[in-house]
């Protein structure tokens, strides 16, 4: 099984792939889309999605991990990263992938990294794990994008596609407004 993960930004999107081979878990490839942060918004993310579905294309993935969204106090930011987020799904969608989030808490545990600990550690325990260079991952971007494939190949079999839980209620303020948001980014249903 071959799953691209990714860390969605506005202005730095990394995507990794991994895969699973006999048991063994084997770097595929990563990347980190960059760009620029004096572009206006739409053209951010026109530029992203274009990129990766490149990586998609190029990859072949059977699935792609995306990591979930987390608290931020400024809203205006986490706005622009849910956009971005958006256009990962959007990417995914357009290639026929089943799509799975992961909080970004399970994602560290999944890498054996602690709560407490920082993107470094991430980094060092995907490197550890796929055997990279230390010089191999140029930005953090890249690091938790892998290590989001990684959680999705340790959890995946128990895993339910965004698109099986679509409909469900679920617990928490947070919940309930991604509940109310929900019919907003559901696609039509063809009469």
């Amino acid at each position: 099984m071959r799953v691209l993960g990714v860390d969605p930004g506005s202005r730095f999107m990394g995507y990794g792939v991994v895969e699973e081979k006999r048991g063994r878990l084997v770097h595929v490839g990563h990347g980190v889309i960059k760009v620029p942060e004096s572009a206006p918004l739409a053209a951010r993310l026109r530029d992203l999605h274009a990129s990766l579905v490149e990586a998609l294309v190029r990859y072949k993935p059977d699935a792609v991990a995306v990591e979930g969204v987390f608290t931020f106090r400024n809203a205006r930011s986490a706005l622009v990263l849910g956009h971005a987020r958006g256009v990962a799904l959007l990417a995914a969608a357009q290639a026929g992938l089943e799509v799975f989030e992961y909080p970004p808490a399970k994602v560290k545990k999944s890498v054996g990294a602690g709560g407490a600990d920082g993107k470094d550690a991430v980094a060092r325990m995907v490197r550890t794990f796929l055997d990279l260079d230390p010089s191999t991952l140029e930005r953090a971007d890249a690091s938790d994008a892998l290590a989001v494939a990684l959680c999705h190949l340790n959890h995946g079999r128990a895993a339910v596609p965004m698109s099986a839980t679509a409909g469900k209620k679920r617990k928490g303020a947070a919940a309930l407004l991604a509940d109310r948001l929900a019919p907003a980014y559901r696609r039509p249903e063809a009469g």
